[in-house]
C-alpha cells in the first residue's frame, strides 16, 4: 500500500499526540488477561440456545431489535442460513417500476424492489426504470451459464505436473460422472488447465440449473479431488479445494474476460427528445462523459469501465437472498454510450458475471422470498430471467446517473434526498431523480404519425 509523506507524517503525528512514546507500544502489544465468554458455534435455533447467547452478550438491550417477535417466530426458517443467530437486522426495501424488459428469458414489466440504505439510490434507478420502460423497455441476453471452482495440485517436479496433466485430459469423461453424482442438477461443463511450474490449476465450469451453484459447485468439486487422490497415477504432495483461481468473490480479469455465473448485456434507444426532457442534457454530452470516465478507469486500473453497477446489484441482491459478497465480481463490467445517427443516444451494458440464482441459498428465506415474487420470479424456472432483469436494473442506473452527471444534477439529487432539504415543498418535476412521468409517452414517441 502506498502512502503519501504528507499525509503519512500527519498521521504520525496524530498518533503520537495521542499515544506518546511508550504508550504506543503498550496500546498496540498483545493483551493476554483472559478473555469474556466465547459464543459456542451451532446452529441451534430453539428458544432457549437463542436466548443463552444474548445473556453473554454485553448489549442486551439491542435484544428487543433484534430479535422482534415476528423475528423469534420465524427463528427456524433461518437454520439452514446462519450460525449463532440472535436476530435479524431490517434494512428498508424500496420498490421501483414498472421495469419492462424485452429479454430471451424476461418479458414484461417489472417491479423490482431494492434493499438498501443508501437514500437517493432507489429514486435514481426508479428513474432509470421509468425511462427505459417509456421507450418500450431494454432487450437483454443471457449469454452464457456456468459457475466455477479452481482446486490446485503441487507437484514435486514439472514432469509430475506434466504427466498428470495428460491424465486429468483423458479422465474428463469420468470426472463429468462423478460430479453428477453429486446433485441431479449439476452438470461438469467444462475444464481449464493452467500450468505454473509443478503447480497445476483445473477450472472446472458447472451448470447449476436455476441455483446461482456455489455449494452445488464446491460439493462437485470436492467429489472430483477426492475421486483424483484415489485413482491418478501421479499423485500430489498436497492439494486444495479451491486454490484462488476460480474467481469467486473478486473482481478478476479472468471473471471478466471469460464469465463466471450468468453472463448477461442489455440495450436501449433513448430518443433525443426524451434525453433533453427527462435527463436534461444531451445524447452528446452523455457521450462525452462516457469517453472522459472510461480514460478514468483505465487510468485508475478497473476492470471494466462503468459508472455504479455495485450499488443496483448490491441493493437486488440482498433484497432477493442473493449471496451479497459475489457484488465484488458481479459489478465488473462495461457501459457504453454513443449517440446513434438520428442523435439518440444508445446505452449498453455488459455483466459477465452474475452468480444468481432463484432457487438454493438466502432465496428461500421469508422476506428475500417475498421479494423474488413481488418480481415474479420465485423459483425454479426464472434465474435467466432473474439474470436479465439484473442487467436492465443497471442499464437505468447507469443511464440516470450519467445523466445526472451530464446535467450538473448530482449533488443537487443527493441533497435533498439524502439530507431533506427541500423535502417539505416535496420533489420538483425539474429535480434530478423526480418523479415526474415522461411528457413524451412511449406510445407518443413509437406510433407513427397520425397512427
Amino acid at each position: 500500500m502506498i502512502i503519501q509523506f504528507k499525509r503519512a507524517v500527519s498521521f504520525l503525528r496524530s498518533v503520537t499526540r495521542v499515544h506518546p512514546g511508550p504508550e504506543l507500544a503498550e496500546s498496540l502489544a498483545p493483551k493476554l488477561h483472559q478473555s469474556p465468554p466465547k459464543v459456542p458455534n451451532n446452529s441451534a435455533m430453539s428458544g432457549a440456545a437463542i436466548e443463552s447467547r444474548w445473556a453473554m452478550l454485553p448489549a442486551a438491550n439491542a435484544q428487543h431489535e433484534l430479535l422482534d417477535p415476528h423475528t423469534r417466530d420465524q427463528a427456524a426458517c433461518y437454520a439452514r442460513s446462519i450460525e449463532n443467530f440472535v436476530g435479524t437486522v431490517k434494512v428498508p426495501v424500496g420498490v421501483i417500476g414498472p421495469l419492462r424488459v424485452n429479454g430471451v428469458a424476461a418479458q414484461g414489466d417489472y417491479y423490482v424492489p431494492l434493499a438498501t440504505t443508501e437514500a437517493a439510490l432507489v429514486a435514481s434507478y426508479g428513474r432509470g426504470a421509468r425511462l427505459l420502460s417509456a421507450v418500450g423497455g431494454c432487450s437483454a441476453v443471457t449469454l452464457r451459464t456456468g459457475i466455477t471452482r479452481a482446486p490446485g495440485f503441487a507437484f514435486r517436479s514439472l514432469d509430475e505436473a506434466g504427466r498428470f496433466v495428460a491424465w486429468v485430459l483423458g479422465a474428463i469423461p469420468t470426472l463429468t460422472r462423478v460430479a453428477a453424482t453429486t446433485s441431479r442438477f449439476v452438470r461438469l461443463q467444462d475444464t481449464q488447465v493452467s500450468a505454473e511450474g509443478n503447480h497445476v490449476y483445473l477450472l472446472f465450469d458447472f451448470h447449476t440449473g436455476d441455483a446461482a451453484g456455489q455449494n452445488m459447485a464446491t460439493i462437485a468439486t470436492q467429489a472430483i479431488c477426492d475421486h483424483i487422490r484415489r485413482e491418478s497415477p501421479v499423485q500430489p504432495r498436497y492439494a486444495f479445494l479451491e486454490a484462488n483461481h476460480s474467481g469467486d468473490k473478486k473482481a478478476s480479469a479472468q471473471s471478466f474476460m471469460m464469465g463466471r455465473g450468468r453472463s448477461v448485456t442489455a440495450e436501449a434507444v433513448i430518443p433525443r427528445v426524451l434525453v433533453e426532457a427527462q435527463l436534461r442534457t444531451t445524447p452528446e454530452m452523455m457521450a462525452n462523459y462516457f469517453k472522459m470516465a472510461a480514460l478514468g478507469g483505465v487510468l485508475s486500473g478497473t476492470i471494466g469501465v462503468q459508472g455504479h453497477f455495485a450499488n443496483g446489484l448490491a441493493a437486488l441482491f440482498l433484497a432477493c437472498g442473493q449471496d451479497v459478497a459475489c457484488v465484488a465480481e458481479a459489478a465488473t463490467g462495461v457501459t457504453r454510450l454513443e449517440v446513434s445517427d438520428d442523435g439518440a443516444l444508445y446505452a449498453s451494458v455488459t455483466l459477465p458475471s452474475l452468480p444468481v440464482g432463484t432457487v438454493g441459498g438466502g432465496t428461500a428465506l421469508p422476506s428475500q422470498r417475498a421479494c423474488l415474487d413481488l418480481l415474479g420470479l420465485a423459483g425454479a424456472g426464472h434465474a435467466n430471467a432473474f439474470a436479465e432483469v439484473c442487467a436492465a436494473v443497471v442499464l437505468g442506473g447507469e443511464i440516470s446517473i450519467v445523466g445526472a452527471l451530464a446535467s450538473d444534477e448530482f449533488t443537487r439529487a443527493h441533497q435533498r434526498l439524502a439530507r431533506g432539504r427541500e423535502a417539505t415543498a416535496g420533489p420538483r418535476a425539474g429535480d434530478a431523480f423526480g418523479p415526474a412521468d415522461p411528457p413524451h409517452t412511449a406510445r407518443a414517441i413509437a406510433t407513427p404519425a397520425g397512427g
